[in-house]
Parts: C-alpha cells; sequence; structure tokens
C-alpha cells in the first residue's frame, strides 16, 4: 500500500517533489544549525519509516541554511537534564532513524555544506551516498563536551573512515574539509559548486535504476557487511538470484546484448 509522505506531520523536515520520483527532504531549522533535537529526530523515523512504502525513487537529503547539521541539540539536552535511561532511548530513536535511512532499500544522497559535525556526521554516515562543497566540515567534539557519541559514530562512521581516525577526532577535536576529507571517506564527492545541485544531479541518475536492484544496492550491501564471509556469500548469491532474474530488466538485457545500450566509458563520472 502506498503511503503518503506529504501528510506526514512533520516539524523540523520540509518536503518536496523532484521529477523522476525524487524526494527532497530539508533539514529546516536553520537558526540552530539544523542541530537534531528529539523532534527532529521523530520526523526522521516517521519519514524514513514512510519512504519505502511511497514508491520514492531516490531522497535527497539537504539542508536550509548555511550547515548540514550541527548535531544534537545541546540546548535541549541540557535544559532537559535528562536520567541514563531517557537519553539511552533517545539514542536509540536516532539508531531507528538511522538505520531506517540506510537499511530501507531507497538511495539517500546527502548534500553536505558547512558544519556536518558529532550527530550531524552519524546523520550524513547514513546516506549511501554524502556531496560535499567548498564550505563542508566534519569533526566529532564530544570528548571537549563532556559527551560520547549515541547515533552511530562508533558504527558508520568508523566504518567510513576507520577506527584510529574516529578516535582521534573525538578526543582532540580534530577537523576534516575539502581535499583531505574526500580520499578518506567522509565524502564521495566535492563539489566547487552547489552540493545541493549535485546531489539532485545523482539522485535523478540513480532513480532511473530499477527500484528493486536500488533496494538490493542499499540494502543488501550493508547486511552483507554484518554477516560472517559464508554466510555473506550466500546472502550474495540469494540477492543475485532475485535481482538478476527480474521482469523489467529484460528489457535492458536485450539492450545490452544487441548494443544499443550505453557502453561504460573511462570519462564517465
Amino acid at each position: 500500500m502506498s503511503v503518503d509522505v506529504f501528510a506526514l506531520p512533520l516539524t523540523r523536515l520540509s518536503l518536496a517533489e523532484a521529477p523522476g520520483g525524487v524526494l527532497d527532504v530539508l533539514l529546516n531549522r536553520p537558526e540552530k544549525r539544523n542541530a537534531l533535537d528529539s523532534a527532529a529526530v521523530e520526523d526522521l523515523v516517521a519519514l524514513f519509516d514512510a519512504v519505502p512504502r511511497a514508491g520514492v525513487r531516490a531522497v535527497v537529503l539537504r539542508a536550509a541554511g548555511d550547515h548540514f547539521c550541527a548535531g544534537l541539540d545541546l540546548v535541549e539536552h541540557h535544559k532537559a537534564d535528562r536520567s541514563p535511561a531517557a537519553f539511552m532511548h533517545l539514542c536509540l530513536r536516532w539508531h531507528e532513524a538511522f538505520n531506517k535511512m540506510e537499511y530501507g532499500g531507497v538511495p539517500v544522497i546527502a548534500a553536505l555544506k558547512g558544519a556536518v559535525v558529532g550527530g550531524g556526521l552519524e546523520l550524513a554516515s547514513a546516506a549511501h551516498i554524502r556531496v560535499a562543497d567548498a564550505t563542508t566540515y566534519f569533526a566529532l567534539p564530544e570528548g571537549q563536551r563532556g559527551l560520547f557519541t549515541g547515533g552511530g559514530a562508533t558504527i558508520r562512521v568508523t566504518q567510513m573512515i576507520g577506527k584510529p581516525r574516529t578516535v582521534d577526532m573525538m578526543l582532540t577535536g580534530r577537523v576534516y574539509r575539502g581535499q583531505e576529507a574526500l580520499p578518506l571517506g567522509f565524502c564521495q564527492y566535492l563539489t566547487d559548486g552547489s552540493s545541493d545541485t549535485l546531489a539532485h544531479e545523482l539522485a535523478a541518475k540513480v532513480a532511473q535504476n530499477l527500484p528493486l536492484s536500488n533496494f538490493a544496492i542499499t540494502s543488501g550491501v550493508s547486511h552483507v557487511q554484518n554477516m560472517s564471509a559464508l554466510d555473506a556469500s550466500y546472502a550474495e548469491a540469494v540477492l543475485a538470484g532475485v535481482v538478476n532474474t527480474q521482469p523489467d530488466a529484460r528489457e535492458r538485457l536485450a539492450a545490452f546484448a544487441d548494443k544499443t545500450a550505453a557502453r561504460v566509458r573511462p570519462d564517465q563520472g
């Protein structure tokens, strides 16, 4: 059953349709550098729970203002004076939101700019493709603030950049940006122009893939990484058996066979 994402009662996110089945999702708290309060986390849970059932072919996650996301709303956290149990359950909601992003089967392309800090980096790491611009900087300043990451930095960010680098960032507050950040895995693309524009271009390209192929790529790779080599081999074979025989692929395979399909070229992006 199709779900209307535009009917969701969201307060921290703004949605818009883009061509080709792409959903434009805007983090919309620019006055707070798009820091994630509890309401924003609940918006993310609700949205990415609905996206796989809404006929969406790709998502662009971007931000209002000059910054992608400055992480946990520390003002709310300070005022709430939460108990250990209450904060643990808040962290579990962060994980719920980010797991729905990563494992939902719909490609998520994050357009990064300005601060991608703390929980903002954890949010970005749950996207499948990350596009940074010249203003983007990455940091995990939890150590200097008497905190510890609770939204997946020890999992996804560490998978992206490695344990030593994650530990160093948390201990020292080290900041990465630009050409230093790109080869380390913080992002897959770095543009001199608008990250929003490039993210939409990539989303339009990705949305042309068959949805079942995108589902297998975006969710299957993550699941396989959590398995033993033996179980991963089995899971990959099962996915290939289902995806590579899908009826919707017959026309694309025929085009390749009769040499009318575009060939892979070394000058492609």
